[in-house]
């Protein structure tokens, strides 16, 4: 059975692969596409590894999907590495070390010179260390032709949509707007405007790994309109034909746009 496999990965998966990308309607590639990087630690428990390892596996694997996405004309990219909760729920001496994988991960995708680096998320939350790596790398890339990349720590889709409320409001203080002429006049495209993705396209498809089928709280708000698509394989083996799958299921859907 383990020769059969190996037949099958080295021979019929690149022949499978270069089938799909061959059919691929590249005029029905997403623009924005949104990854929730889930099964790190259940890869990790698979092959015997121990949590640490399957995160930076899960980090090592961020840099060949995004080259994936340029290469099929993908404008924007979310990668969700870390949530509020994760904040708020993990072991301290795990969080500490995965926040250290992240920021190597973070840190080397802007070396590269070849993508635009966003953080999006409460960076308020995160230890100042953390957030410092995030906004040097932001900086770093500013003016990179490239994909734009937001990478989603300490992010949470209510915590978002809270926070676009209070700096929508902090900016009509400014101004002195009464709040009966406030309440009057806001409406979604106000909100919009102080999402921590303003001024971006929606993501026309959301990806999640692992097999789970929830948001579990990402880009709630952005998300609305968005075609899902939820892969069996965690994110330290989703594959370039995993990919390609998911952008052949999103290119034979007819869009309703929340309709």
């Amino acid at each position: 059975m383990a020769d059969w496999k190996r037949v099958l990965r080295r021979v019929l998966y690149p022949a499978y692969e270069a089938r799909l990308a061959r059919r691929l309607d590249l005029t029905r590639t997403p623009k924005h596409v949104g990854v929730m990087l889930d099964g790190n630690r259940r890869w990790a428990r698979t092959v015997g590894l121990g949590t640490a390892e399957g995160y930076q596996a899960g980090a090592d694997n961020i840099a060949p999907f995004l080259g994936w996405c340029e290469e099929l004309g993908v404008e924007v990219v979310t990668l969700w590495l870390l949530s509020s909760d994760n904040l708020a729920n993990r072991p301290a001496d795990q969080l500490t070390g995965l926040l250290e994988i992240i920021e190597g991960a973070v840190g080397s995708l802007a070396a590269t010179g070849r993508w635009r680096i966003h953080p999006v998320g409460a960076l308020d939350l995160l230890p100042a260390a953390t957030a410092e790596r995030l906004k040097a790398a932001e900086e770093a890339t500013r003016d990179v032709p490239g994909v734009l990349v937001n990478v989603a720590v300490g992010y949470g889709g209510r915590r978002e949509i809270a926070d676009a409320v209070r700096s929508l409001l902090a900016e009509h203080a400014t101004m002195h707007t009464p709040l009966e002429e406030l309440a009057q006049i806001i409406d979604v495209e106000h909100i919009a405007a102080h999402l921590y993705t303003r001024g971006q396209p929606d993501p026309d498809l959301v990806i999640r790994t692992s097999g789970e089928q929830r948001l579990g709280g990402f880009l709630l708000w952005q998300s609305a309109a968005s075609e899902f698509y939820f892969c069996e394989a965690y994110w330290p083996e989703f594959r370039r034909v995993d990919f390609l799958r998911a952008l052949r299921a999103y290119a034979v859907r007819e869009r309703r746009f929340g309709a």
